[in-house]
C-alpha cells in the first residue's frame, strides 16, 4: 500500500521584502521508484508553481539538486522516497548564497574556490600547439586522476563541513581534492612549495577538523578524507624541512598512504 508523504519545505524569497522564512507542508502520494526530485516536481506542478529548487540532468551528474534532506545534505534525484520516513523535511544547503526556497548559488562559491586554488594545469609552455600529439600517461595514473575528477560540485560536502559552516574562507574538501588531482597530473609542473602556498594554511588542509562528514555525504563516493590526509601529510612534512633531520622526514613521508611516486 502506497504511503502519503508529508513533505515540509523551507520557503523564503530574499528578493521579496514581504517574504519571511517559514516552513510549508505539502502532501504527495508515493509510488514505486519515486525519487525526491519527482515528488518536488509533483508539488510544483500540482500544488505550488512558485516553489524554487534546482535541477538539470536528473541523473546525479549535474549536481544541481543538492539540498538538506532530513538534516543530511544529498541530491534529490539520487534519493528514493522509500528510503525516507513519511515525514520529510527539506532545507537549502547552508554556506551558499540563497536564491530562494531550496535553490542556492553554488556556482559563485566554486568559481571563487577554483580561482583561489588555481585549478588549471600550470606549465612553462609558451603556447598550445593543436597539431601536437596528445600527452600520454599510464592507465593506472589516468584512473587515479579520473577518480578525483568525478566531483560534480553539488556542494554537499561543503554544506556538511563544520569548518565551512563557521568560516567563509575555508576551501573545503572539494577544493582540496581538486588540488590533489592537479598534483597527480604529470602535465602540471608545480612543486610542493607551490601547493603549500595555495593550501598549506588553515584555509586549506590545516583547517579541517577531521569530522569526516564531507566523505559521508558525497553522492559520488569520492575518497575526500584520504586525499585531504595525503595532502596534509605532504605539506606538513614540507613545512618542517630544515627543522627535522632529513632522514626522519623521509621516513615519515613513506608511512601510510601518500602520493610519493609523483612530484616532490
Amino acid at each position: 500500500m502506497s504511503r502519503r508523504l508529508h513533505i515540509e519545505v523551507f520557503r523564503y524569497n530574499p528578493l521579496d521584502p514581504e517574504s519571511k522564512p517559514h516552513m510549508q507542508s505539502f502532501y504527495v502520494n508515493e509510488y514505486d521508484s519515486m525519487t525526491l526530485f519527482i515528488a518536488l516536481n509533483i508539488i510544483r506542478d500540482q500544488h505550488d508553481p512558485t516553489l524554487q529548487f534546482d535541477f538539470c540532468c536528473r541523473a546525479g551528474i549535474c549536481g544541481s539538486c543538492g539540498m538538506v534532506i532530513n538534516g543530511r545534505p544529498g541530491l534529490a534525484c539520487h534519493t528514493q522516497t522509500k528510503d525516507l520516513p513519511e515525514h520529510i523535511v527539506l532545507h537549502p544547503l547552508p554556506v551558499f548564497k540563497l536564491i530562494g526556497d531550496l535553490s542556492v548559488d553554488t556556482g559563485v562559491w566554486f568559481r571563487d574556490a577554483g580561482t583561489r586554488i588555481e585549478a588549471w594545469v600550470h606549465n612553462d609552455h609558451d603556447s598550445f600547439d593543436p597539431t601536437q600529439e596528445e600527452a600520454r600517461m599510464e592507465n593506472a595514473l589516468a584512473n587515479e586522476i579520473f577518480e578525483l575528477d568525478r566531483c560534480v560540485e553539488c556542494g554537499c560536502c561543503i554544506a556538511a563541513c563544520g569548518t565551512a559552516r563557521m568560516r567563509t574562507d575555508f576551501l573545503g574538501a572539494a577544493s582540496i581534492a581538486r588540488v590533489a588531482r592537479f598534483y597527480l597530473d604529470p602535465r602540471d609542473e608545480r612543486n610542493v612549495e607551490n601547493y603549500y602556498e595555495v593550501i598549506g594554511n588553515d584555509q586549506g588542509v590545516f583547517g579541517c577538523m577531521g569530522l569526516l562528514a564531507c566523505e559521508d555525504v558525497c553522492p559520488k563516493h569520492i575518497p575526500l578524507q584520504d586525499q585531504l590526509g595525503i595532502m596534509r601529510r605532504m605539506l606538513a612534512l614540507h613545512s618542517v624541512k630544515g627543522i627535522l633531520p632529513k632522514a626522519l622526514i623521509e621516513k615519515l613521508a613513506h608511512k601510510g598512504c601518500c602520493h610519493e611516486n609523483h612530484k616532490s
